[in-house]
């Protein structure tokens, strides 16, 4: 059963945030020191990249699984697992070229990686130390023969790729830790990359209240907001209802050549 969404709170307010701490007590010793560490980073990282990537290293440092979002193994392997069934389902087949934007410790990767023909992975990421993670996720998998690209990369105007060569872009909890600038970015972009016929799917933080953000690391978008956008590109973009119904946390959205 899908999850209900709490789509109008301002996680970024003064109320929202005493009633959550109310609420949660055991969870605010945990927010004060991501807040700290927040405000070191904020002065030493003033562009976003650079901020997001030193959060990354600090968040891998501890625990890479935890870094993408997973508390617990079981619960990485089930947030990989969801992923990957969802492609499956609306069509991913082995020949497909698949471009993963923010493929992190290879969570859903190594599916995709396993699924694909030889060479046919690219993932890419901010963080120098998320990538060394997911070579040690894709060693411990003995998928070395499947020739996967992992790269860094410091932005997503994607100009080191080539043009029509992917069938399917996945961005999953990338644009939930985006500012509208590096969506932009993106969208501007992507439509080169695309092999004819190809989609571009993203997951994003869902509002329909006030768009914000929480310490730089959380930012929440209107659904009409990123449609619009895609739309400034030439992109036609659609909200896909049938991932609500999988209860994970964030939305998403599929983009095709307008």
């Amino acid at each position: 059963m899908a999850t209900k969404k709490n789509l109008t709170a301002n996680r970024a307010g003064l109320g929202h945030k005493v009633r959550y701490a109310l609420g949660n007590p055991t969870r605010i010793a945990p927010y004060v020191r991501r807040a700290a560490r927040d405000r070191w980073l904020r002065l030493k990282h003033p562009d976003h990249v650079g901020y997001y990537r030193a959060v990354m290293a600090s968040d891998t440092g501890r625990n890479p699984e935890a870094a993408v979002g997973s508390q617990t193994h079981e619960r990485w392997l089930a947030l990989g697992k969801m992923q990957f069934d969802y492609l499956m389902a609306h069509g991913l087949t082995p020949r497909h070229r698949m471009l993963d934007i923010g493929c992190g410790n290879l969570r859903a990767g190594w599916r995709f990686i396993e699924h694909l023909d030889a060479g046919h992975y690219y993932g890419i990421d901010i963080s120098p130390d998320i990538l060394i993670a997911a070579k040690g996720t894709l060693t411990g998998r003995g998928l070395q023969d499947k020739l996967p690209h992992l790269t860094i990369t410091q932005d997503l105007t994607l100009d080191f790729l080539p043009d029509r060569h992917f069938d399917v872009v996945h961005a999953h909890s990338v644009f939930s830790h985006s500012p509208i600038g590096i969506i932009d970015e993106c969208l501007a972009h992507v439509e080169r990359v695309l092999a004819p016929g190809g989609w571009f799917d993203f997951t994003f933080d869902r509002t329909e209240g006030t768009e914000h953000q929480v310490l730089r690391e959380d930012f929440y978008y209107r659904t009409q907001t990123l449609v619009d956008l895609a739309a400034r590109h030439g992109l036609k973009a659609r909200f896909m209802d049938d991932w609500e119904e999988l209860g994970h946390g964030q939305s998403k959205i599929r983009v095709t050549a307008g």
